[in-house]
């Protein structure tokens, strides 16, 4: 079966929908997630950076004056904690550095300023210029240092006021105790939690929700395919939702319109073969008074093959009609009933094979079929072999006459046209107006059915009816 990416199906484009919506949305998520968990990364260093600045600030403010301050700051510098006097106008403006408004530095810039101010007991004009995470080798990879570092630390860099004229330059490293886990398993973890399992659980509660939500659509399909083969099928339930039952209330409509559009033509085909037969019956009792005997037969023989035709046709557009409930039918009794009655009319026919139990159906609709396709046996080959095969599934029925058969392939689907008749292939015979195996098949395809033709090895023609038991 050949894979596509955009489903055929409204089922499996809604679920793709639906999956790849949710999906994309917690990717969405994840980057809250990382922001959150990059900040709470940095909380701890960046406390013990603010309680070490806080410290840094009362000692210098402290100082009597600023030869006191700078060997103060000199003392109290190394290499992860490096300090430097700046003049007020070296100091970055508070919205210079667009970094300072991200989410992640705003924060980290509160937290500094609330620790320092609960220590020292009253705020400090403080600019974050900048902050980033450090893994285990010292790299700056940001939010990727937390899958592959135990011990990420802060680097900071941040100036504020120690006097109205002097400001503070630091650039500080701080870490942390370590975390619990390591790298890789905070990795699977995260990605078999967050990811795989809610993808799975949402994409398995689309399958069903969608399928629920779509049921209605599926009626519908089935009660489309149904009307074709039974125009008086029962009504479609107008349930669902809206756009459901309004879909519901147009196809029964449609239905109506079509129900009451065929009686109206049968209606008129009733009319016109009972209005035909009056004056075909006064052309009957005038080709009797005619004195040639041989115009009275060739007239019979006209006005013979105009009656069998507005008969046949009439017969025809009753027998392709559904007007009965679908029930059980007993095929092998079917079948027998009517070899019974070809027997007893001279005629050599027999049963061969059966049915493993009855077959759903339209009993007095596939007689017809079966009957025609007995007739058309016993015309061109006065013989009949019927053989029953059922596989569970299927009901296969090929009945088969020793006839000459259909010598043009071609013509073995042409003779299911309406009044196409071979008679030059079928031994000449002429008789029959080209209507019955037009009727069978559409009793074949009410049926869910089909029903094709095949010479026969040696000779004749075989008939091949296969009716399924689930449509």
């Amino acid at each position: 079966m050949k894979f596509r990416l955009w489903p055929d199906s409204l089922y499996g484009r809604l679920v793709l929908i639906l999956v790849v919506g949710m999906f994309a949305g917690q990717l969405f998520t994840s980057t809250i997630w990382f922001e959150t968990h990059d900040n709470r990364t940095l909380e701890i260093p960046a406390r013990l950076f603010a309680s070490r600045l806080a410290d840094t600030v009362r000692l210098l403010r402290h100082a009597p004056d600023d030869a006191t301050r700078d060997a103060i700051a000199a003392q109290l510098g190394d290499a992860r904690y490096r300090l430097k006097w700046i003049a007020a106008s070296e100091v970055v403006p508070p919205d210079a550095d667009r970094d300072s408004e991200r989410l992640a530095h705003r924060t980290v810039n509160d937290l500094l300023s609330g620790v320092i101010r609960r220590r020292l007991g009253e705020p400090v004009d403080l600019r974050l210029i900048n902050v980033q995470l450090r893994d285990d080798q010292g790299r700056h990879r940001g939010i990727l240092s937390l899958f592959d570092s135990r011990m990420p630390s802060g680097d900071f860099h941040v100036q504020l006021q120690i006097t109205p004229e002097r400001w503070l330059d630091v650039y500080a490293n701080e870490g942390q105790a370590g975390m619990q886990f390591e790298p890789a398993p905070l990795v699977i973890d995260y990605l078999l939690r967050i990811y795989v399992v809610r993808f799975a659980a949402v994409f398995f509660l689309a399958l069903f929700a969608v399928r629920f939500a779509v049921k209605p659509l599926r009626q519908l399909t089935r009660a489309a395919d149904a009307l074709g083969r039974n125009m008086y099928r029962p009504p479609l339930p107008e349930t669902g939702p809206l756009e459901v039952r309004s879909a519901a209330q147009s196809f029964n409509s449609m239905q109506r319109q079509l129900t009451d559009s065929i009686a109206a033509r049968t209606r008129f085909l009733t009319a016109v073969s009972h209005d035909l037969r009056s004056p075909l019956t006064r052309l009957r009792l005038r080709t009797e008074m005619l004195p040639d005997p041989a115009w009275r037969e060739r007239l019979r023989g006209d006005l013979d093959e105009m009656e069998a035709m507005v008969s046949t046709t009439l017969d025809a557009v009753q027998g392709v009609e559904i007007t009965e409930t679908r029930r059980d039918i007993d095929i092998d009794s079917m079948l027998a009933g009517l070899a019974d009655d070809a027997q007893e009319a001279g005629h050599d026919v027999r049963v061969e094979g059966g049915a493993s139990r009855p077959l759903s159906g339209y009993p007095r609709n596939l007689k017809r079929c079966l009957q025609n396709l007995l007739d058309n046996a016993i015309r061109y080959g006065n013989t009949a072999a019927i053989n029953v095969t059922d596989d569970g599934d299927t009901v296969r029925i090929a009945i088969c006459d020793r006839g000459p058969g259909i010598a043009d392939p071609a013509m073995l689907e042409r003779v299911f046209e309406p009044y196409f008749r071979v008679s030059t292939s079928r031994g000449g015979a002429n008789r029959g107006t080209g209507l019955g195996l037009t009727i069978a098949r559409s009793v074949a395809a009410a049926h869910g059915g089909t029903l094709t033709l095949r010479n026969g090895a040696v000779e004749g023609l075989e008939a091949i009816l296969v009716l399924p038991r689930e449509v």
